[in-house]
This record gives structure tokens, C-alpha cells and sequence, in this order.
């Protein structure tokens, strides 16, 4: 098993970028975004805080060819993986939690923002989100996702903190200094079992997924997960009983 500590961002995006690009829950995700922010139009100026190694920002330029993309992480490794993905791009490699001023490139800047599965990992996601809403224009619209429901062995062995309801990541948005629109729990039916099916097969996950870092996902692997990817189009978008938080939130 990798003994990579859960924050070493670099060694993470490193071992994971090929799993997390084929992953149907990533997917997922970025259709749930995509559809929210396009309610307050369509993106002139968009922000992925945490952007990983760029696959939410390498598909949001070709649903979005017009927009100026940008986007914030803290791993020199996933800056890497994104401009080759998003050329066109500004990347900015900065800590949120390191207090400091806004890179002036982008302070005030965006008019659509999204936070993609990063708080969950900070012990201070107030100050984090409070951080990246420096570099939002007033006005502008922020959309959130963490995960909800029990945490897996591979979660934990990523550096998740918590997992989070409604109230809670409400309570996180309103401590930032941003206006709550809407607390949504996404997903039910097929997400919930997709994170049941994590939840059982525990650390041989963790064996799996590190076993294979670095390389192409067998054809089996794939075939499930585009199984899954199928299945969660036919997800509730708000239900009580989704484990996908999501939240729309607004700056000033």
C-alpha cells in the first residue's frame, strides 16, 4: 500500500491523473456544475478553485470556446498536467490558507467560480473559500461540491477531513462571507450505490488504484465505469437521499 502522505498534492496528481479523468463520480460532478452555472448564464470568466490536473477547465473550453478560463492549485505537478490540457489558460500556483494578497492577474476577476471536491480536505474551508472569493467580481456565482454520506478507506487515504449535510456546508458558506442560493443533495439512486460499492471494497481500493497509478485503467475497469457513467445521468439532481452535496452560492 502507498505510504504518500494524504497532502502531497504533487505525489497525488502524479499517481491519480489517468484514474480521476476516467472516473465516472468526476464526471458526474462537472455535468452538476456545468448546469448551475450556466442558470446565471453562460461563463465570460471562469474560475476552478483547486483545479487539479485541468479536466473540469479542459471541458469546460469546449462546452465554452468564448470564456477566459483560470484556475488556482496548490501542486506544481497538477499546474503541469492542466496548461497541457488548457493551454490558453492563466494558472496561478498559490495555498488558499497561506494568508497574502490576491494575485493581481486575477483579483476581482472571475464572474463564475466553481470548488470541485477541495474542501473536505482543509481543516479551515471557511478560510479557504473566503480566500479564493478575492479573486470573484461582486455578484459573481460560486458552485461547491463535497461529498456527503459515510467516508471510504480511500477517502481517508486521500486527506479527506469530513464529509459533509446540508447544514454543514451551509454553515461553512455563510462563515466565508458568502450568500447561500441553494444547498442541494444530489445523486440518488445510482451515485449512492457507486459510493456504496467504494465504501465495501475498502483499502483493496486503495491497492487497486495505486497498483495501476501512472498507467492506462484495464478494459474492465473502464467498462465499469462507463456502466456508471450511463447510470448517473439518470440522477436525481436534488433529493434528500443524495450523498453528492452540491451548493450555488454568491459573492457580496
Amino acid at each position: 500500500m502507498s505510504t504518500a502522505a494524504p497532502d502531497d498534492w504533487d505525489d497525488h496528481w502524479d499517481r491519480y491523473d489517468a484514474s480521476a479523468r476516467e472516473n465516472p463520480a468526476q464526471a458526474y460532478r462537472r455535468r452538476l456544475v456545468f448546469d448551475l452555472l450556466e442558470r446565471a448564464g453562460r461563463p465570460q470568466r471562469l474560475l476552478d478553485v483547486g483545479s487539479g490536473q485541468g479536466d473540469l477547465l479542459a471541458q469546460a473550453r469546449a462546452r465554452w470556446p468564448q470564456a477566459e478560463l483560470a484556475g488556482v492549485e496548490l501542486s506544481r505537478s497538477g499546474i503541469a498536467a492542466a496548461a497541457g490540457k488548457v493551454p490558453d489558460a492563466v494558472f496561478v500556483q498559490r495555498d488558499l490558507l497561506v494568508p497574502g494578497p490576491p494575485d493581481a492577474k486575477l483579483a476581482g476577476w472571475a464572474t463564475h467560480a466553481v470548488c470541485m471536491e477541495v474542501i473536505e480536505h482543509v481543516e479551515r474551508p471557511s478560510e479557504l473559500l473566503a480566500t479564493a472569493s478575492e479573486l470573484m467580481a461582486p455578484g459573481s456565482q460560486l458552485v461547491i461540491t463535497v461529498p456527503g454520506g459515510p467516508m471510504s478507506a480511500f477517502d481517508r487515504h486521500i486527506g479527506h477531513r469530513t464529509h459533509y449535510t446540508s447544514e454543514t456546508l451551509r454553515a461553512v458558506i455563510v462563515e466565508a462571507g458568502l450568500r447561500v442560493e441553494q444547498v442541494m443533495s444530489a445523486g440518488f439512486p445510482f451515485f449512492n450505490l457507486y459510493r456504496r460499492l467504494v465504501i465495501m471494497r475498502g483499502e483493496r481500493l486503495i491497492e487497486d488504484v495505486d497498483s495501476s497509478s501512472g498507467a492506462e485503467l484495464p478494459r474492465s475497469a473502464k467498462a465499469i465505469m462507463r456502466g456508471f457513467d450511463v447510470a448517473f445521468r439518470t440522477n436525481r439532481a436534488d433529493s434528500r437521499w443524495g450523498t453528492q452535496m452540491v451548493a450555488v452560492a454568491r459573492v457580496g
